[in-house]
């Protein structure tokens, strides 16, 4: 009989460890491991997708147009740490081409152990306080340097910097304010002009 290559090994239980994450083979793309379980992630609202392409097309304009790096969006894994393994999935990510030596040499890999400069995070429902927290938890511990929460319901955007002992709220901006980007210097981003082309 000819040789047949052995199906990758899927998890029994219920905790997945940093060796069985290596050779998960899923059909899952969208999730994030929260001490090695695996949390599926709710399917998002068309709203959810219009904004999240329009903020990608407006970043990504900025980004390539200054030579900044790479804006990019989910699914991709960011690993927080292996034992007891956590993953993330942010809506969108910048990786900076000042820090370009770190994340090149990784363009076939399918996860990341480093940090995007920026993260952006569209809320949805599912957000409660405490994961919300627990998100932005890991993406300091991983040292992730400025992160935006989008709220689609309000029309709002927070900006959050990272300082040594946790991240600081620049506030959160609405309408014809400027998001006041720290990583994107000279981004000249209004969310009002988002929210409304997201309603066109």
């Amino acid at each position: 009989m000819p040789a047949t290559t052995a199906p990758k090994p899927k998890p029994t239980h219920r905790s997945l460890s940093w060796e069985e994450y290596l050779r998960w083979d899923d059909e899952r793309t969208h999730y994030e491991i929260v001490d090695g379980e695996v949390q599926e992630l709710p399917t998002p609202t068309l709203k959810h997708q219009r904004i999240l392409a329009l903020l990608m097309d407006r970043l990504r304009a900025f980004v390539l147009g200054k030579r900044l790096g790479d804006l990019l969006t989910a699914p991709f894994d960011f690993v927080i740490r292996r034992e007891p393994l956590r993953t993330r999935q942010p809506d969108l990510f910048f990786l900076s081409r000042e820090r370009e030596a770190e994340w090149k040499p990784h363009l076939n890999a399918s996860r990341l152990e480093i940090a995007p400069d920026l993260v952006v995070e569209i809320l949805s429902e599912s957000d409660t306080y405490s994961r919300w927290k627990a998100k932005l938890r890991d993406y300091h511990q991983l040292g992730v340097r400025e992160v935006w929460a989008v709220d689609i319901e309000a029309e709002e955007i927070e900006v959050l910097v990272r300082e040594e002992s946790g991240y600081r709220s620049l506030g959160w901006f609405s309408g014809e304010q400027v998001v006041p980007s720290q990583v994107l210097a000279g981004l000249e981003l209004k969310p009002g002009t988002v929210f409304e082309a997201a309603r066109e």
